[in-house]
This record gives C-alpha cells, sequence and structure tokens, in this order.
C-alpha cells in the first residue's frame, strides 16, 4: 500500500478531498470498498445524537444490510475478490506452533515461499558477515527467533535457490510431453470441482423465492421459513463467488504453466524473478534435496 501511495503522489493524482498526499489508510479503504463492484453495505455507521447529528462506526449495535447490483460497477466483481483473497494471504503468512503470526514483510520473489523440511517454518532472507566474507542466504525462522522448534536444517545461499529453480523449470521443459499430460487431467480436475451450486444456480433459486416472498406476504401468511432459505441462499452465493474466482485463478495457473511449457524453445540459463512469481507456489528444504512446487499442481525434486 505504501507503494501504490507513492505511486499516485508521484504521478500528481489527488485524493478525493483535492489533496496532494496519498495515506495507506485510505488506500485500504479504497482495496476494501465493496461500492466499487454495485454493492453497497449499508448503516456502517449510524447517528448517536439527532441533535448534534454525531455519527460513530456500527460495530454491531444496530443491524447492517448488504445490498447488491445497487448501482453500476466500476471494477469488475472477479477482479475484486482476488484483491480480498490476496488481502487475507499476506495478513497472515504462518502461524509459528506457539502461536506468533508472520505476516508479509518483504517483496522478494522468495519471501513466504521457502519453508523448512525438518519444523514446517518459513526460511527468512539474511544478509551474512561470516568471517569478513559477506553473502545473502535464506535461513529457517527457528535458528533466527523462538519459534517453540529446535531446528537444525541448513542455511542455503541464495545463488542455490535460484539454481534450484532454474534446475526445477527446465526439468519441466525437458520432458514436455509428460508435464503436458499432467497439467491436462489437472485441468479437468478442476473443472470437475464444485459446480454444483453456481452463482447463476443460486441466483435462480434466489429469485423462484423472492417471488414466493412476494406472495405470502401480500397474502400475510408465515413467511419466516421462506426469509430464512433467502439469507442462507445469499451467504452461498457470495461463498459461490469467491470459490468461482479461486477456480478461475487456479485454471489460469494451470494454463499459464502449459502455454510457458509449449512456447519456451529451450532451457534457461538465468534466474527471473519474475517467471518465480508467475510459476512456483513453494519451495520445500531437506538436508539433502529441494522440493518446488508449482502454481499448476507439478512437484519436482532437486538434489543439491
Amino acid at each position: 500500500m505504501d507503494k501504490i501511495a507513492a505511486g499516485l503522489e508521484a504521478d500528481g493524482i489527488l485524493t478525493g478531498a483535492g489533496k496532494p498526499r496519498w495515506h495507506t489508510s485510505t488506500i485500504n479503504k479504497i482495496l476494501r470498498n465493496e461500492k466499487y463492484i454495485d454493492d453497497a453495505l449499508l448503516q456502517k455507521t449510524y447517528t448517536t445524537d439527532f441533535l448534534n447529528k454525531t455519527r460513530v462506526k456500527n460495530t454491531g449495535t444496530v443491524p447492517q444490510y448488504y445490498v447488491e447490483g445497487n448501482h453500476e460497477a466500476i471494477i469488475p466483481r472477479e477482479i475484486y475478490m482476488r484483491v480480498q483473497e490476496e488481502l487475507v494471504r499476506r495478513r497472515v503468512v504462518h502461524t509459528s506452533d506457539n502461536g506468533k503470526r508472520h505476516c508479509y514483510s518483504c517483496k522478494h520473489c522468495f519471501a513466504q515461499i521457502v519453508f523448512c523440511g525438518e519444523c514446517g517454518e518459513f526460511y527468512r532472507r539474511v544478509h551474512w558477515n561470516n568471517r569478513g566474507c559477506k553473502s545473502i542466504v535464506w535461513r529457517c525462522c527457528s535458528r533466527l527467533e523462538a519459534t517453540g522448534h529446535a531446528c537444525h536444517n541448513r542455511t542455503v545461499n541464495e545463488t542455490l535457490l535460484e539454481q534450484v529453480v532454474i534446475d526445477a523449470i527446465n526439468r519441466v521443459l525437458c520432458q514436455k510431453d509428460d508435464f503436458l499430460q499432467t497439467l491436462r487431467a489437472n485441468i479437468a480436475t478442476v473443472v470437475l470441482q464444485g459446480d454444483v451450486l453456481s452463482p447463476e444456480v443460486i441466483d435462480e433459486r434466489l429469485n423462484k423465492l423472492q417471488k414466493e416472498l412476494l406472495k405470502k406476504v401480500n397474502q400475510k401468511d408465515d413467511y419466516d421459513v421462506i426469509a430464512d432459505e433467502i439469507l442462507r441462499l445469499r451467504d452461498q452465493r457470495r461463498q459461490a463467488e469467491v470459490d468461482s474466482v479461486i477456480k478461475d485463478e487456479q485454471m489460469k495457473q494451470i494454463r499459464d504453466l502449459q502455454d510457458f511449457v509449449k512456447n519456451q524453445p529451450a532451457t534457461i540459463t538465468e534466474f527471473d524473478e519474475a517467471l518465480v512469481s508467475r510459476l512456483i507456489e513453494k519451495i520445500t528444504v531437506f538436508e539433502d534435496h529441494f522440493t518446488v512446487e508449482f502454481k499448476s499442481g507439478i512437484t519436482i525434486d532437486i538434489e543439491a
């Protein structure tokens, strides 16, 4: 959020109040604002004193109402949902056995994806000065702070990690046919997952229930059961939207690797941070080897 704020200020873009200074709290509110996707959460605040017109934040004192399709959207819903997913991912990257929560704190491509095969903690980037010899290494958090583990896993030089990634990607490129077949199978698996109640199916059911509700209200019949079902389906629809975004992202990641494997004419020789962020999900460090997990679901062991 600091980087977004700095970029807006560098471009000379003013805030809604016409100020040149952007605060991270403002960026945070914008990223979480449901109004940009045509929805509205009513009664975020409420009036405590009608004479002074004093309003305070609603923390459950009065009911809130979530209205969908309230106005025209300016941001696609799928992008908004992906942003919410990323905000959650960065909020708590890992929780140690002693209860300490580690949050997103580094922009390096290896940050929060390199884990220890002995104790399960993640590896942290360290500038090391060993007897006058300076280098950049990655060490298990259990060896840097109290995490509840007594870990003895090795320290890994950053150049070795980079070479492991290069070797893993080249292994995929050298066995194109086998991996393309695996990727096609992974696509078929994702397609078959949880499409029983899509947002469209739930919408159709909601429309029917709302018509029944209106009819019962007009006839002064008991409509509590229908009202409860509508509320349940609305919650289910929101979850279905989240699941749909996650599924689309999984498909994108698999197809991304599929296109890379098809179009890459030869093996790679130089380390590329962008390629790591694009393809690699997790790297696990063991005493005699590394396990590289691709975002597409493929896992490769590299001895090093």
